[in-house]
C-alpha cells in the first residue's frame, strides 16, 4: 500500500509539474510584455494569439532545426509554396519543420504504443519496417496538409476572380486608375472573398511604398500562383508598356476567365457519374439486391429445397 501511495505521489508530482512549465512558457505575462515593449519602446500591443503563437514558436524552433534546409532556402519552391498557402510570416517554415520532426518521431511511437498495449505478434523485420512507414508517414503528413491548403486557397482565388475584374473594369471606365480600382476593388471585395481582397490590397500597399508596379503586379502572381491571374499580369503589363486601352483589356480577360470558370463547372459536374458508379455498385446495389431478393431467397430455402429433396 505504501509503494502504491508513493508511486501516485511521483506521478502526480510530474504531471503537476509538466502542466505546470506549460503553463508558464504559453501563457502570456501582462507584465513582462508591458517592460519588453517600454524597453523596446514599441508604441502597440500585439494581439494574444500572436503572443501564444510567438511562444510556441520559440519552444518548437530547437525542433525545426533538425529538418530545416540549410541557408538560402527562402529563395526556394518550398518559400513560394508557403506564400501560396498565406503563410507569409518568419514563423511559419519553422513551425512547419517542427511539425515534421515531431510527427517524424510521435508517430512511431504511437504505433509502437499500440503494438505493445495490444500484444501483437510481429516479426522484428516487419515491426522495423512498420515503425519506418510511420514515420515517413509522420513526416510527410504537413505536405500533404500543406498542398491542400495551397489548392483550397487557390481555389478560392480563382473563383472569386472574374467578379473582382468585373469590378476593376467598371472602375476604369468610371474614369480611376488602375490603383484607385485596385483599392476600390479590395474593399469591395473584403466580405466575398476576404484572400483575394486581402492579396489586392498588398499590391496597393506596395505600390503607396514606392514599388514599381510592373514588379507590384509579379509579386502578386507570386504570392497568389494561379495561372489566371499571372496571365492578368502579363496583360496589365503589356497594357502598360504598349499604351492600349486597359479597360478593353480587362473586359476581354474577365469574359475568358467567366468562360473558364463555366467550363470548370461543367467538367466537375460531368464527372459526378463516374464518382457515384463506385459507390452504387460496391455499397448501394448489394443492398437493394438483398432487399429485394433476400425473401424470395428465404421462400426458396424453406419451401422449395425440401419439396425437391423429398421431404
Amino acid at each position: 500500500m505504501t509503494v502504491q501511495a508513493i508511486y501516485l505521489s511521483v506521478v502526480f508530482l510530474a504531471v503537476f509539474g509538466c502542466g505546470l512549465l506549460l503553463t508558464y512558457f504559453t501563457t502570456p505575462n501582462a507584465l513582462r510584455q508591458r517592460l519588453e515593449r517600454f524597453a523596446q519602446g514599441a508604441p502597440a500591443a500585439s494581439s494574444p494569439g500572436e503572443g501564444w503563437i510567438a511562444r510556441v514558436v520559440k519552444l518548437t524552433g530547437p525542433l525545426a532545426k533538425l529538418s530545416l534546409p540549410e541557408q538560402g532556402w527562402e529563395r526556394s519552391p518550398m518559400r513560394i509554396r508557403f506564400m501560396n498557402a498565406g503563410f507569409r510570416g518568419p514563423s511559419a517554415p519553422i513551425a512547419y519543420f517542427a511539425t515534421k520532426t515531431v510527427l517524424a518521431i510521435a508517430v512511431p511511437a504511437l504505433w509502437y504504443f499500440v503494438v505493445t498495449v495490444f500484444g501483437l505478434r510481429l516479426q522484428q523485420q516487419i515491426l522495423l519496417a512498420s515503425l519506418v512507414l510511420a514515420a515517413a508517414i509522420g513526416y510527410y503528413v504537413p505536405n500533404v496538409v500543406l498542398a491542400v491548403l495551397i489548392a483550397r486557397r487557390k481555389r478560392e482565388i480563382f473563383e472569386n476572380f472574374p467578379d473582382a475584374i468585373d469590378l476593376m473594369t467598371v472602375c476604369v471606365e468610371a474614369g480611376l486608375g488602375l490603383d484607385a480600382a485596385m483599392v476600390r476593388v479590395a474593399q469591395e471585395m473584403e466580405m466575398t472573398s476576404p484572400t483575394l481582397a486581402a492579396e489586392l490590397h498588398l499590391v496597393t500597399l506596395e505600390l503607396r511604398a514606392g514599388s514599381p508596379k510592373e514588379m507590384a503586379l509579379r509579386n502578386l502572381a507570386l504570392r497568389t500562383g494561379v495561372e489566371e491571374v499571372d496571365s492578368l499580369v502579363a496583360m496589365l503589363v503589356q497594357a502598360e508598356r504598349f499604351g492600349t486601352s486597359i479597360a478593353d483589356s480587362l473586359r476581354v480577360h474577365a469574359d475568358s476567365l467567366r468562360t473558364k470558370r463555366r467550363q470548370r463547372a461543367e467538367e466537375a459536374a460531368a464527372k459526378i457519374p463516374v464518382k457515384l458508379l463506385f459507390p452504387l455498385i460496391f455499397c448501394i446495389f448489394p443492398s437493394m439486391l438483398l432487399v429485394l431478393l433476400g425473401p424470395a431467397f428465404i421462400q426458396i430455402y424453406r419451401i422449395l429445397l425440401p419439396t425437391m429433396a423429398g421431404g
